[in-house]
């Protein structure tokens, strides 16, 4: 098997890790971004770093073309990775908000996704890994945009999973809880573009979110740093038999326990008080 693997949104956190400890393990990273100046910062670093804008369908396929350009049509893996938080009440959350985030964090997986399949159909082998996150199983509130984006992305991974059977492709969810990362303070546009926040029934409680979004610098009690995500997705890569799903961080084995055993009214009470 050919170590070679496309990774999207690797401008920061998550993606920016991955393909550094990718690289030391001795894979062959094609560390993508959506904009061309990270492109450019990553290519310093010496990555092959292709434009894959979500968003966009046509830098897909020519991100996805370039990579295979430079594998000779093979590719082992790939990891979809580049989301963004839209935060808000879902009363507050207006439609055109929704089909934003679904575009970037589903729709654009999904096409990615289904042009690398052919690939890895016709050499028998590859990975395709799905950073999906805690609140891909539970919800918070002021996240609704964000949460349904990943209840989606993990029902299409199941799916797929099952539907891959037999054919050498795994697909495998990683479900970190709070990761060292900028998607918080990244959030802020995304809510001054959406939110009518002042003429909201709940204006003052956005003022708290708005200040807790501002203050990024401070951990979260729980919080990883973006390589505790990295160890298990090599674990996912190079397993002979990889798990279906790697939980990344106490919340989400916590709260993984607490969905199978509290009864809904209970969980919801106790979701309320995160």
């Amino acid at each position: 098997m050919s170590k070679t693997i496309l990774i999207t949104g690797c401008s920061s956190g998550i993606g920016y890790d991955a393909a550094h400890g990718l690289r030391e393990h001795g894979w062959r990273v094609f560390a993508s971004c959506r904009k061309h100046d990270d492109c450019e910062r990553l290519k310093s670093e010496g990555f092959d770093s292709p434009l894959v804008d979500y968003q966009n369908p046509a830098s897909i396929d020519k991100g996805l073309a370039e990579t295979l350009e430079a594998t000779s049509g093979k590719l082992a893996a790939v990891f979809n990775n580049g989301a963004f938080a839209s935060p808000g009440l879902v009363e507050d959350l207006p439609t055109d908000a929704l089909r934003a985030i679904f575009e970037a964090n589903f729709f654009g997986w999904h096409e990615l996704t289904r042009k690398v399949i052919p690939i890895m159909r016709k050499q028998g082998y590859g990975r395709i890994v799905q950073c999906s996150s805690i609140l891909g199983f539970i919800t918070l509130p002021w996240r609704g945009a964000y949460n349904s984006t990943k209840f989606a992305l993990e029902g299409l991974s199941d799916t797929l999973r099952i539907e891959m059977r037999g054919t050498g492709i795994k697909v495998i969810l990683i479900e970190p809880g709070p990761i060292t990362s900028k998607i918080r303070r990244n959030s802020i546009p995304h809510l001054e573009r959406w939110i009518d926040h002042e003429s909201s029934a709940r204006s003052g409680e956005y003022q708290n979110l708005i200040y807790r979004l501002h203050k990024e610098s401070v951990p979260d009690k729980f919080e990883l740093p973006a390589s505790a995500v990295t160890k298990k997705l090599i674990h996912a890569l190079e397993s002979p038999r990889p798990r279906p799903r790697y939980y990344v961080t106490t919340p989400t084995y916590t709260f993984g326990i607490l969905k199978r055993m509290l009864p809904t009214r209970i969980l919801d009470w106790l979701l309320g008080k995160v």
